[in-house]
């Protein structure tokens, strides 16, 4: 995995505060040395005077920046691989214009990834971009995560080379894109044709704050997605509509003295959960949205035993407080 840039250890989610929000990217110094490096040292509007950060905060703020370092997390390769597989379908195709030499045109499309997550296309010979990418095959296509709202939310950009498919190979490929599209009845149009990013030559990819590089598109070409990410979705959805109590219960029991108003699970995959929480720190009245890592207590290997991870998890940390006492 290529890198491309340090990320700081602290991300900022909202307007008027910071979240502190460790990125698993960084490579050489230790994600607790970053954060008391970030952390507020000063208050701006006093004319430059020093405040001390609350040491119960401080303490708790450690010790949230040492439990994200070491959750357990996907490759990003396979992070990538699985977002692309589950996306809705849809991505932003960015060709050389053909009309207007020198300038890059936008346009939104329908695609499916075939079994190596090249993604496949089906174009009618009137489109703008099918006459962009037959005279140069270079553009590159944005997708964004099936949850994507935003900055906080996964999106990958691939760039390569699209062409034509061959003949042999377009009853495949029909298929690959009906099962992401059933809906699609112009597939059998005439003037439709069949295309394929057949060469990736570079993947950048976004996660979310605090956490954003490359992998090579070998690795990605190796890489298999995660499979509980199919219906991570689902299960996101109604532990965020019946028991976001519950999450935010497992959160105080990962990172005792962590107490969050607010926790929106956004993904789920085989080893965790990535989840949206906001909170006000100690001794603040400044209010923090941040994204966390949630992990399992083992790898999850199907959707029920999803559900008995999260049952062990809230049990867990149904039982916490009664022993802290």
């Amino acid at each position: 995995m290529r890198v491309t840039a340090a990320i700081a250890a602290i991300a900022i989610v909202t307007s008027t505060c910071d979240a502190f929000t460790p990125s698993s990217s960084v490579p050489s110094r230790s994600v607790t040395a970053l954060f008391e490096k970030n952390a507020p040292g000063h208050d701006v509007r006093s004319a430059g005077a020093a405040t001390e950060m609350d040491p119960e905060e401080a303490k708790i703020q450690a010790a949230f920046a040492e439990h994200q370092q070491n959750a357990p997390k996907l490759g990003w390769a396979t992070d990538i691989r699985s977002l692309v597989q589950y996306n809705h379908g849809f991505a932003v195709m960015s060709t050389n214009s053909k009309a207007n030499s020198g300038y890059p045109g936008g346009s939104v499309v329908g695609f499916a990834p075939d079994e190596e997550g090249r993604p496949l296309f089906v174009f009618s010979g009137m489109s703008t971009h099918t006459q962009d990418i037959l005279a140069d095959p270079r553009c590159s296509v944005t997708i964004a995560s099936k949850e994507f709202k935003g900055a906080a939310d996964g999106r990958v950009n691939l760039m390569g080379e699209v062409s034509l498919v061959a003949n042999e190979e377009k009853e495949a490929a029909k298929a690959a894109y009906l099962a992401k599209h059933p809906g699609a009845f112009w597939v059998e149009f005439g003037d439709f044709n069949w295309f394929r990013m057949d060469k990736i030559v570079d993947i950048r990819f976004v996660g979310g704050f605090a956490r954003a590089g490359s992998v090579t598109p070998e690795e990605y070409a190796e890489a298999e997605p995660d499979p509980i990410m199919a219906f991570g979705g689902h299960v996101a959805q109604h532990m965020n509509e019946d028991h976001q109590d519950s999450t935010i219960a497992m959160i105080a029991n990962a990172i005792p003295g962590l107490e969050v108003d607010e926790a929106v699970i956004t993904s789920v995959d085989s080893l965790g959960m990535y989840v949206k929480v906001s909170r006000t720190p100690r001794a603040s009245d400044q209010p923090q949205q941040f994204k966390m890592r949630l992990p399992f207590p083992r790898k999850a290997e199907d959707r029920k035993d999803v559900k008995n991870v999260i049952v062990e998890m809230t049990q867990a940390a149904a039982v916490a407080p009664a022993q802290s006492e």
